[in-house]
């Protein structure tokens, strides 16, 4: 009777503190979790009005601390809870602060990589390399290609990138070691025209600036656009054909809907002056279609 009157007295006093703290963390932790996924909702509410705009420079950066900052608050909430769990439940924490200086030296030798991706993503966050929804194409040793499509989340350990085909690659920031960002500031459409070799070029660049001129006039492409896109001349010379290159300003993000956009408008005007747009070759022989640069970005 003693034992068990002694374990209701623990139950009832340094028992159900220890539960009371682990109830209360849980909860903490997920009050600052629907708080940090508030603010950056508010965040990507203020940065996005619609379709044609994308996110600012600065809205990026704030959406990507947010997440960080809620990341380490969860974790600080957890650690803060062991250790008073631990005095409540009878446990010296004094005394393991040398088997824990023991465990985190072997933890140190042993997780190298977790404090390089740490640190590597402290970086990429402080320095505002790329942030949520930017374009990127993230190179790692070892693979094939780098790794591209939209941010969606970044944390001091890895990356999240959503691919156009809907595949999320995650990424540790450890492995990472270069960077194009495709939506920063401003973001570039370059398209190669392939016209015959016997063609007016005089003419062909004429046609593009009225092209660009009226891409430039349209409501629906004109809050994409920069500046009106400008004729680059011939950018290279073939046996059959040559290239004309059209260049145009975008919103980060916004090169390769604009791309389409021209390259169609391209090939009705070339229609309508009854002219034949021919499929270029690579070096190779090899056919392709209408070529579109991508944008050059800030390079990690």
């Amino acid at each position: 009777m003693t034992a068990i009157h002694s374990l209701l007295n623990w139950l009832a006093g340094p028992g159900l503190e220890a539960v009371l703290i682990i109830i209360g963390s849980v909860l903490l932790a997920r009050l600052v979790a629907w708080v940090g996924s508030k603010i950056t909702d508010r965040i990507d509410a203020r940065a996005t009005g619609g379709d044609a705009l994308v996110r600012s420079e600065a809205a990026k950066h704030r959406h990507s601390l947010t997440q960080v900052l809620t990341w380490s608050a969860i974790v600080l909430i957890y650690a803060i809870a062991i250790f008073f769990v631990l005095d409540r439940l009878g446990v010296p924490v004094t005394g393991l602060v040398a088997p824990a200086t023991v465990l985190g030296v072997g933890l140190g030798f042993g997780a190298q990589r977790i404090v390089a991706d740490v640190l590597a993503g402290f970086f990429i966050i402080t320095e505002r390399q790329y942030g949520f929804g930017d374009v990127v194409a993230i190179s790692v040793p070892g693979a094939d290609k780098p790794a591209e499509g939209t941010v969606e989340d970044v944390t001091l350990r890895v990356t999240r990138v959503r691919s156009a085909n809907g595949e999320v690659v995650t990424v540790p920031n450890g492995q990472i070691v270069k960077v194009v960002n495709l939506s920063r500031d401003w973001a570039r459409a370059v398209i190669d025209v392939p016209v015959p070799a016997n063609a007016d070029v005089n003419h062909v660049n004429e046609l593009l600036r009225e092209v660009g001129r009226n891409a430039f006039g349209d409501p629906s492409l004109r809050p994409l656009l920069l500046d009106p896109p400008s004729v680059m001349g011939v950018e290279t010379l073939g046996l059959d054909q040559v290239n004309v290159r059209l260049v145009a300003r975008t919103l980060p993000g916004k090169q390769f809907e604009v791309g389409r956009a021209l390259r169609a408008r391209i090939v009705q005007a070339f229609r309508e002056e009854g002219m034949h747009v021919p499929s270029p070759t690579s070096d190779d022989g090899r056919t392709i279609g209408l070529a579109t640069e991508p944008a050059q970005g800030n390079v990690r």
